[in-house]
């Protein structure tokens, strides 16, 4: 007869379903010694756990197999509206990273771009760790480090056309610091400035506008038209996907800054989506009056 038990009810009981409650709320996979490998969330708490009781060996439920045989035991935490359940997962997991966790684990690799002027030079800087460099001015967090690295990447060329950059070996004022880099651009007028804040807040993509027209007048972009397309693709692809949605989550909860921390970044999507519709529909206030 025991043989016959599935593997949720060999692990955790037969009766364990019959104890969690019809609610929203969080669970928590343990192994033997009390670590937590996996937090989710469920808006209603036994119909997702009987999911994991019915879980069958196929593809479609390899995760859920995969986790209920590395657990022991098994806990939840009733919340009182989806929302919370929401916010106490994501607090979890980046506290805890649980082994079968991936998204929102590492939010402190969450990057930021900084920008700074000195006189006619322009400084731009990209870090997953902005405390470093506090004479910047930072946007973001921004989510995805591979489409942010390469937005960054295609802005310093870009620059590069509009301005003079100087040699990395020239640059010392600043610390060599993992996962950031730091760049310096002479003769970039002030004309450029608002358009790049625009920009890089989500608000609009005037610089990008800006720049072509600028690319037009340079030959050696005209002559490699293909690699400056690129460049020009991977800015847009920064905007649509990083620097917008991140602009229409701030505004959504009211707050008109231009950074949120890398640890409440998620914390600010998961609000964002659950703002009531007239909320969303509000001007944002003033950053002074709110903090991001």
């Amino acid at each position: 007869m025991a043989g016959r038990k599935n593997l949720f009810d060999r692990k955790f009981g037969e009766d364990f379903i019959k104890g969690v409650p019809r609610a929203p709320g969080v669970y928590e996979m343990l192994d033997a010694l009390g670590t937590v490998l996996y937090v989710g969330k469920a808006k209603i708490l036994r119909r997702r756990l009987q999911q994991y009781r019915n879980a069958r060996r196929c593809k479609r439920h390899h995760k859920m197999r995969s986790i209920l045989d590395a657990a022991h035991s098994l806990r939840t935490t009733a919340c009182a509206t989806d929302l919370d359940a929401l916010l106490l997962e994501n607090k979890l997991i980046q506290e805890l990273r649980p082994r079968f966790n991936v998204a929102g684990a590492f939010s402190f690799l969450y990057p930021c771009i900084g920008v700074v002027r000195s006189g006619r030079e322009l400084h731009l800087c990209y870090s997953t760790t902005p405390g470093e460099f506090p004479m910047f001015d930072f946007y973001g967090a921004y989510r995805s480090r591979q489409l942010t690295k390469e937005g960054f990447d295609a802005l310093l060329e870009v620059m590069g056309f509009i301005g003079h950059r100087e040699p990395s070996k020239k640059v010392t004022i600043y610390p060599r610091v993992r996962f950031s880099v730091v760049a310096v651009f002479r003769q970039v007028g002030d004309e450029w400035l608002a358009p790049l804040d625009g920009f890089l807040r989500g608000d609009s993509k005037a610089f990008l506008e800006q720049a072509v027209l600028a690319l037009l007048e340079k030959p050696y972009a005209r002559r490699h038209a293909e690699e400056t397309q690129e460049h020009i693709d991977a800015l847009a692809r920064f905007f649509k996907f990083e620097a917008k949605p991140l602009r229409k989550a701030l505004a959504s909860l009211g707050i008109a800054g231009k950074l949120v921390s890398q640890d409440e970044r998620d914390r600010l999507f998961l609000k964002s989506r659950h703002a009531p519709a007239e909320r969303r529909a509000r001007p944002p206030v003033s950053s002074s009056s709110r903090s991001t």
